[in-house]
């Protein structure tokens, strides 16, 4: 009888994964080959509980013997009622995160597998490129021979009220199907975070927002990560979290089995790139000093600067190498220039951080939302990926209004907060702004050797395109008049950017003195509060007096009026000097360009 059973074994084979022994029919196949008599089961008989090819060859004539006796078995089976899908092969759960604005939010990833007809269904409130994960993971998951065909994969993507974005999300599912369907133990996907997205071979490919993802399981206590190899630098920075980079699925398997372990990331130094090693030297200007006095004044403390100036006077190449004399990054600032250029996927792969201090000139036609910030997934406009660096604004007068007025509030409070009907998301925006207008629309209104061709209406309805709000929040107004022929016919040069920078460094290393001493709450002059600002502006009768003057005579604003003072602050800490005096003052004054212009107008 055994022997007639294993001749007969051939007949009834199933699909190879049925021969493993944790379905019913693979049990089944196991008995027939063994000679034991098959398994009694209770309950109604289910669909995937016999080979499919006894079924058939039962039903051929009328087989004796041994084949008889099996087609009786079958047959009785048959009769009674049966069920779509198998019993439950297993549950597995894995553990993502997905960003809203710099946040993120951890995602619990459950994966339920059942024997039956194929199909993959995803709950859990997820966008397109989420759904679409089921391709790329079946894919994937083909070549390590596991075919999503043989299964009833549901996957329930926890919290189900928070939206998923991105395709962050398919390895840890990947991963947790294999879990699932008995390929390694569940247990070891516990505290541990998974990023990356797959290709069709199994490949993994880097993502968006490693680093802030990564942050953002440290603070919740998450101590191991999984992440793409391509995001391996951005993922050694900023962190406690033991993190493994993997290229392939087939690797990833290996580490959880155990048959290779992946070594962890080791934390990389950071070296910031000399900036004038990048944006070029600032003594390739020729004259223009007062233009050079209002960078070096506005990169010590951090001013915003305006440049009003003819066609070709040199405003654009003034502003492009102030990044030339601002102090280098520190760690810190670093990791938050790189977070938010890691969300927007700007971020360079070999780098891992940014290095040098972003400068971002976007074009006058920008739109609100790319200014700012915004979309239906909130993404980090030209404000915020200029943090910590200068935002060029070229052309002032010609950007929309909408767009140049939703940027009063980030210079005013540092971040952009974009709300949305089911999340809240903000970036942080603290760029040192630097704009540049003509002073009418032919541009040559005051120039010394062409005529303005612009009458008194139109230049005052050009200049109206600027608003009052706007124009006080920029501390620094200067006038570049046109540089003459001798200046740059002259071989001889200014200051280079290092001697600048030298100057710059002092004063900000006198303002994070005075903030320890004092116990400010931040130290650059362009950003303390009224109340620190009192404290340390302190005026004496002389400057109390000019200062009261310059407030009547320029119907200069509240929020001018500590312009003034701040920019008065940072003179007097280029000078090294503890007090504001009274030229300090007159020097930040002078410094109000359309204030004293809006006077002469009106007089």
């Amino acid at each position: 009888m055994t022997q007639k059973l294993r001749n007969l074994a051939p007949t009834y084979r199933v699909a190879p994964a049925f021969t493993r022994g944790r379905a019913a029919a693979g049990t089944f196949s196991l008995c027939l080959m063994k000679g034991a008599s098959p398994p009694k089961l209770s309950g109604p008989p289910r669909a995937s509980q016999w080979p499919p090819a006894a079924k058939i060859a039962a039903r051929r004539g009328k087989p004796r013997g041994t084949r008889a006796a099996l087609a009786r078995w079958v047959s009785a089976f048959s009769s009674q009622p049966s069920t779509i899908a198998g019993p439950p092969l297993g549950l597995a759960t894995a553990h993502a995160s997905v960003l809203v604005g710099l946040e993120a939010h951890p995602v619990r990833i459950e994966v339920c597998c059942t024997r039956g007809p194929g199909f993959f269904q995803m709950v859990g409130l997820a966008e397109a490129a989420v759904r679409e994960a089921r391709v790329r993971v079946a894919s994937a998951l083909a070549g390590l021979s596991v075919l999503l065909g043989e299964y009833a994969v549901t996957v329930n993507l926890a919290p189900a009220d928070l939206k998923k974005t991105g395709a962050t999300l398919d390895l840890p599912i990947a991963l947790a199907v294999l879990a699932a369907t008995g390929h390694f133990q569940p247990s070891v996907l516990e505290g541990v975070l998974v990023l990356g997205e797959l290709s069709l071979q199994g490949e993994i490919q880097p993502v968006r927002g490693v680093l802030p993802q990564l942050q953002g399981a440290d603070a919740r206590g998450v101590r191991r990560a999984l992440v793409p190899a391509g995001n391996a630098r951005e993922a050694s920075f900023g962190h406690s979290v033991d993190v493994r980079a993997v290229a392939s699925l087939s690797e990833v398997v290996q580490h959880l089995r155990g048959e290779r372990s992946l070594p962890p990331l080791s934390h990389t130094p950071f070296s910031p790139t000399p900036e004038n090693t990048v944006f070029g030297d600032l003594s390739e200007v020729r004259g223009q000093a007062s233009g050079r006095r209002a960078l070096e004044v506005a990169a010590a403390g951090g001013h915003n600067l305006l440049f009003v100036g003819s066609p070709g006077s040199g405003k654009t190449l003034l502003a492009r190498l102030l990044p030339s004399i601002l102090p280098p990054l520190s760690v810190e600032e670093a990791i938050e220039c790189s977070m938010v250029h890691s969300v927007a996927g700007l971020l360079p792969a070999d780098a891992g951080l940014v290095q040098v201090r972003p400068f971002r000139a976007p074009h006058h036609s920008v739109s609100e939302a790319g200014l700012v910030g915004g979309g239906d997934v909130p993404r980090p406009g030209e404000v915020s990926l200029a943090h910590q660096g200068v935002l060029f604004l070229d052309e002032l007068a010609e950007f929309r209004r909408a767009a140049l007025e939703a940027l009063r509030q980030p210079l005013e409070d540092g971040r952009v907060c974009i709300a949305r009907a089911r999340a809240r998301a903000w970036f942080p925006a603290r760029p040192l702004v630097v704009a540049a207008v003509n002073p009418c629309p032919c541009g040559y209104w005051g120039h010394p050797r062409r005529g303005c061709r612009c009458t008194p209406e139109i230049r005052q309805r050009y200049q109206s395109r600027l608003s009052g709000p706007l124009l006080d929040r920029l501390d620094i107004h200067v006038a570049v008049p046109p540089v003459d022929v001798t200046s740059l016919m002259s071989e001889a040069r200014g200051e280079p950017s290092a001697v600048v920078r030298e100057r710059v460094l002092r004063a900000r290393a006198l303002q994070q003195q005075r903030a320890r001493e004092l116990g400010l709450s931040v130290s650059q002059n362009a950003i303390l509060s009224s109340h620190d600002l009192q404290r340390v502006a302190a005026l004496d009768s002389r400057g109390r007096r000019l200062l009261e003057s310059a407030v009547t005579q320029l119907s200069l604003s509240a929020r001018a009026y500590t312009k003034v003072l701040r920019v008065a602050r940072t003179v007097a800490d280029l000078e090294g000097e503890p007090r504001i005096g009274a030229s300090h003052l007159a020097e930040a004054i002078q410094a109000r360009f359309f204030d004293r212009d809006a006077t002469n107008r009106s007089a």
